[in-house]
């Protein structure tokens, strides 16, 4: 068994350990360290990354990973559990998705020993984490006052992804292709799959995502044989083309679907209405498709973005 050192600490067989790797220190020179939960078996296997909170408003995959950690028997039998539950302290402490320089953490890969705290802390994640996985699971939320339904992202043409997709068991799995500068582009380079899910509305607590969230882990790793049992398994519905459905006017947007609906072609999905009560306009599906992301703020402009409507060709 090849031994697991991280941050110069050994961590052995059967044991659990949290190791907080020094990250930067506030105008107040207060030291900022991340977590890193370690959670390695007995025997020999793969290493699992989970990681959370790379945008610092996107709380539900820190809760996630928080409630998985207080589960005794998440401790894997074979390989390990590298688990990051919150990777941006910075963000998470003024709930911000950036971190204080403005930059967003997952378009900072590889990162670099100097220029932005972005850079800097994205280089200490591919310098003193990434060499000790094998794969992992990067927990995200919709953006501002965007609801998404429970997913998981992968890039269909890399064939590891995708069945590891499968494995985890989201309701939906869904085709995205790589992002320069993103964290997941940079680990696919070094050959280390990261999946991407996605649920629930950043700064909100979101009860489906954060069970389903659980839920695929657990199913991941009875894939991966790092424990003898899981959720039962689940088919996600495979969608490999996406769409927003923006609005075509200003005023007060009213859904009529939830996140997770299956929609029509020409079904009403929505109505735009003036304030005043002198116009409506209704806001139709433009083709057969399911509800992958909502926009939960009522004041829309033209041209805001509305429905994610997500479809098979």
């Amino acid at each position: 068994m090849s031994d697991l050192v991280l941050f110069d600490r050994e961590v052995l067989p059967g044991e659990r350990a949290e190791i907080r790797i020094p990250i930067a220190h506030l105008p107040s020179h207060t030291l900022i360290d991340m977590p890193v939960m370690v959670l390695r078996g007995v025997e020999a296997g793969p290493r699992l990354m989970l990681s959370a909170g790379m945008h610092g408003d996107e709380i539900n995959g820190i809760e996630t990973l928080r409630r998985l950690l207080v589960r005794e028997r998440i401790h894997p039998r074979k390989g390990s559990l590298v688990i990051l539950p919150m990777v941006n302290i910075y963000g998470f402490l003024h709930n911000s998705r950036t971190l204080p320089d403005g930059k967003d953490l997952n378009r900072s890969f590889p990162g670099g020993k100097e220029g932005s705290l972005a850079r800097q802390i994205a280089h200490i994640l591919m310098q003193t984490v990434l060499p000790h996985v094998d794969y992992g699971v990067d927990f995200h939320t919709g953006g501002s006052r965007i609801k998404n339904y429970p997913q998981i992202r992968v890039n269909f043409e890399d064939e590891t992804s995708r069945k590891l997709g499968q494995a985890f068991g989201a309701p939906i799995l869904m085709h995205s292709a790589l992002i320069d500068k993103s964290f997941r582009k940079e680990a696919a380079k070094q050959g280390k799959p990261i999946l991407v899910y996605e649920g629930g509305e950043s700064l909100r607590l979101d009860e489906v995502s954060i069970q389903e969230g659980i839920d695929g882990i657990l199913r991941l790793m009875h894939h991966l044989d790092m424990i003898p049992q899981a959720r039962a398994p689940r088919k996600s519905r495979l969608l490999p083309q996406s769409t927003w459905i923006r609005a075509k006017t200003p005023g007060i947007f009213s859904s009529r679907v939830n996140y997770g609906d299956t929609v029509r072609k020409n079904q009403i999905i929505a109505e735009i209405n003036d304030p005043f009560g002198q116009s409506s306009t209704t806001v139709k599906s433009p083709r057969n498709g399911m509800v992958i992301g909502l926009n939960n703020m009522p004041v829309v402009n033209a041209g805001d973005a509305l429905v994610h409507l997500g479809f098979e060709n």
